[in-house]
């Protein structure tokens, strides 16, 4: 799927769906990580998240699609557009929209979040840290003891 048809698509669940044309820009924007698309309020384009429709199909699109619509309906008519608002909720609803997409961040194997692991030598309490700490600047939270190195990964 590309542009040409993401629009298409939009176009057709905005006639369908909300009985009203969307005269904007939608596109695939790559850079998007943890989210599957978003509003723009200034330009009122809708960007996706490409990883959404790779990932999950064409049904996870539709409801991110959906979602993002409601945002610019509401908008553009000058009601409440937030999600926390009530006439977006009530609208979510209506259409059948997800509040949330589905989980869109890579994991990577079974690689640790952190590089460095900490343990305290009075009450041995563990701190996980990404970046090396100097243990003579610092003492552990709980019983003042003493921190020491014990785990480096490369």
């Amino acid at each position: 799927m590309n542009d040409l048809n993401l629009q298409r698509l939009v176009s057709e669940i905005s006639e369908s769906l909300f009985g009203k044309p969307f005269r904007h820009k939608a596109y695939f924007n790559p850079k998007l990580r943890s989210t599957g698309g978003r509003y723009l309020l200034g330009s009122h384009n809708i960007e996706i998240n490409p990883k959404a429709y790779k990932k999950y199909g064409l049904e996870e699109l539709e409801g991110i699609i959906k979602h993002e619509l409601c945002h610019y309906h509401l908008h553009i008519e000058g009601k409440g557009y937030k999600h926390r608002d009530a006439d977006f909720r009530k609208l979510l609803k209506e259409t059948n929209a997800p509040r949330f997409c589905s989980d869109l961040r890579e994991i990577q194997g079974n690689q640790r979040p952190y590089k460095n692991m900490y343990i305290c030598t009075e009450c041995g309490t563990k701190f996980k840290r990404k970046i090396r700490m100097d243990v003579k600047k610092y003492r552990c939270g709980r019983c003042k003891g003493r921190i020491v190195l014990t785990e480096t990964q490369a």
